[in-house]
């Protein structure tokens, strides 16, 4: 409850009707959901092709243009996808939807036309510097490697644009507003890493047949960019949360709460769903692998891991649908419905809370936090890869062993399916 003094340093707000935070038509969220599933994507599709590029060429020259051609495809049609997305996003207006003036307003001189600009340009371009990609054959690796990086650099710029204030901060903002926009970056770049990584593995799976020895190294390197991800998104959400929520109450009381705690709730089934592919799928893998398993690993997915899979793809997309909701803060929501309880004014403006301070105390749980987060991520990720070693271990020699029994039984004249043969 707002305390004595304040309500006596505001008798004019007083006794109008708690302050409305509707969610938004569903029309809007969804295409917000578009853009930015289009705009992450293409991030997380040219980070997973970068990751996997050794282990593509290690095998053949037939895997790697497969690898290559496959990931390039659908970062480009994910980039031509996200202009649209986004004119759309922008174009949104209370009696429809105004794409001239969302046109015109793209790189109108301002710094809110410049970053519109690059939201809706940059990924556009990049696609287009891709095409030789996929279109050419005999390019040179690093040529490759050089373009790819380009692309994934110009898809960064246009994410970091939908976060950088378009206003200059105050003197004294501005060493707050970098930081705040650095927690935005981390968030947004960890998720694009493990939403268009995953989308790209599933692009990778479907009729391919690559050799079991790319899906080891490639399952191996994108589950240490998700752990990273993971790591990224868990710091920078952990200082949002600090930063519009003053209590685990408010997750209740709240509408921003409430879809911060549905959020929440996918993001921690998110967590629970990747242990378990870090801790039991990429070992059952790597294990099938070394005991002579050389089955498409669609097959193995789909035969195995089969709502494992569907349930995570299902959970980010969800993920991303429930982010657009939030608007506003649960301070503010919380501050102003007491606000309103006492005033009697009912058309006088709801004042706002300003930004919490930063204290030593602030630094202090932070760092704690993030070095927290930091040793369960390696330390998850290193235990997972010695579970991994130990189950390809035990059924590499079991493999070993059996064929040894068969040796056996074939150099003493006893054929499989006889009295006296080995059963498995």
């Amino acid at each position: 409850m707002l305390s004595a003094p304040v309500l006596a340093a505001a008798p004019a707000y007083l006794a109008a009707p708690a302050p409305s935070t509707p969610l938004g038509p569903f029309e809007d969220s969804a295409v917000s959901w578009a853009s930015w599933v289009t705009l992450m994507s293409f991030v997380g599709l040219l980070a997973l092709a970068v990751a996997v590029a050794a282990p593509a060429r290690a095998l053949d020259d037939r895997a790697a243009r497969l690898v290559r051609g496959r990931l390039t495809w659908a970062a480009v049609v994910a980039g031509v996808l996200a202009f649209p997305a986004v004119l759309t996003d922008r174009a949104r207006s209370g009696s429809g939807y105004d794409y001239s003036g969302a046109w015109h307003k793209l790189f109108d001189g301002s710094t809110a036309g410049l970053l519109a600009g690059f939201e809706a340009v940059l990924p556009l371009i990049a696609a287009l510097i891709l095409l030789p990609v996929v279109l050419r054959r005999g390019l040179a690796s690093r040529l490759i490697t050089s373009l790819r990086l380009t692309a994934l650099l110009l898809g960064v710029v246009a994410l970091a644009a939908t976060r950088i204030p378009a206003k200059a901060p105050a003197p004294a903002d501005r060493a707050r507003t970098a930081f705040q926009t650095f927690m935005w970056m981390l968030h947004l770049v960890g998720g694009a890493v493990w939403v268009g990584g995953l989308i790209g593995l599933v692009v990778l799976a479907v009729r391919s047949a690559l050799d079991s020895g790319f899906w080891s190294a490639a399952i191996r390197r994108f589950a240490a960019a998700a752990m990273g991800c993971v790591a990224a998104i868990t710091l920078s959400g952990l200082f949002l949360y600090w930063s519009h929520v003053d209590g685990p109450t408010q997750l209740f009381t709240t509408m921003y709460g409430r879809v911060l705690g549905v959020k929440i709730l996918l993001f921690g089934s998110l967590l629970v769903l990747g242990a378990v592919n870090q801790f039991w799928l990429h070992p059952r893998i790597d294990a099938l692998r070394a005991a002579g398993d050389d089955r498409p690993l669609r097959t193995v997915l789909a035969r195995r891991f089969p709502a494992v899979v569907g349930v995570e793809v299902a959970l980010i997309l969800a993920l991303l649908f429930v982010a657009p909701f939030l608007h506003g803060s649960a301070r503010n929501q919380a501050y102003q419905a007491d606000v309103a309880e006492h005033t009697t004014n009912p058309k006088a403006k709801l004042p706002k809370l300003p930004q919490k301070e930063v204290s030593a105390s602030t630094w202090i749980e932070g760092t704690a936090e993030t070095a927290a987060v930091l040793v369960v991520t390696v330390a998850g990720y290193r235990f997972s890869g010695r579970l991994a070693r130990r189950r390809a271990d035990r059924a590499g020699q079991a493999g070993q062993a059996g064929q040894a029994s068969l040796a056996n039984q074939s150099a003493q004249g006893v054929q499989p399916g006889q009295p006296g043969a080995a059963t498995t």
